[in-house]
């Protein structure tokens, strides 16, 4: 689980996040929505440390990452996950070695282990007859997958994924989704999913924040959306026809 108590962080005197506190549950998928500028972004480099907060108190599991020292801190990056929005595969390595990469870097365990490790992440994510391509010679939704088991080799206890389904085409984002929700159950992490993908939101969204202009203007999950009464909220998930008369289904599927 990962707490947050009133994260503030301003850059030049502006403040980009006021007051943020939410909780994100181990087990489910967490989701940060909100428009372009809203903060979404910076709350996530302030999550994963690569922004420090001006003040406020970021819990994992009841450890406190700003009051870390930087062994600490070290310790902490190795129990998290990460998925780019570009994947982030190194093009000179196979898939297989890029899946290795961690493992490489963090483990001292015999080159027949990780081997073995590596694999049984491929395989958890069918990718394992991709295992001697490069990156270039896959497609986009091979190589989200790759990055996915990638980011799982070391067990981690904390995913984080930026925009996973960025680039991808819809029926690719549902694959990238599903996978993404079934490994958090089957593993039991904290996974964060930075994402602008309404899809996304109605399909796994189980605890969902809505970031407004630096604060949490609204949380909850898939299901509440459709009886939120907040308007930035509704603007903001429904703007488009579809999940407007999605939502009008919805509410009369209920008053019925």
């Amino acid at each position: 689980m990962i707490e947050l108590k009133d994260i503030c962080k301003s850059f030049e005197g502006k403040d980009v996040l006021k007051d943020i506190s939410a909780t994100f549950e181990k087990g489910k998928t967490n989701l940060i929505i909100g428009q372009s500028g809203s903060g979404k972004t910076v709350l996530m480099k302030c999550i994963v440390g690569l922004l420090t907060p001006d003040r406020g108190e970021l819990l994992y599991d009841n450890r406190d990452f700003l009051t870390m020292s930087k062994v600490q801190k070290k310790a902490l990056r190795r129990e998290m996950g990460m998925i780019f929005q570009s994947a982030a595969l190194f093009d000179s390595m196979t898939v297989l070695d890029n899946v290795m990469f961690p493992l490489n870097m963090f483990s001292n365990d015999t080159l027949r282990d990780r081997t073995r490790r590596a694999m049984f992440c491929l395989e958890r994510v069918n990718l394992a007859e991709a295992r001697d391509k490069y990156p270039g010679e896959i497609s986009g939704g091979m190589q989200k997958r790759a990055a996915i088991a990638r980011a799982i080799v070391l067990n981690p206890q904390y995913l984080f994924c930026d925009e996973p389904n960025s680039g991808l085409d819809p029926k690719t984002s549902l694959i990238i989704d599903d996978l993404i929700q079934d490994i958090t159950r089957e593993y039991d992490i904290t996974t964060l999913i930075n994402t602008h993908d309404m899809n996304s939101v109605m399909g796994i969204g189980e605890n969902i924040i809505f970031i407004y202009q630096g604060r949490k203007e609204w949380e909850g999950s898939k299901d509440d959306i459709f009886t939120s009464t907040n308007q930035r909220l509704n603007d903001f998930i429904f703007a488009s026809d579809l999940f407007r008369k999605v939502k009008e289904v919805e509410i009369q599927q209920m008053e019925g």
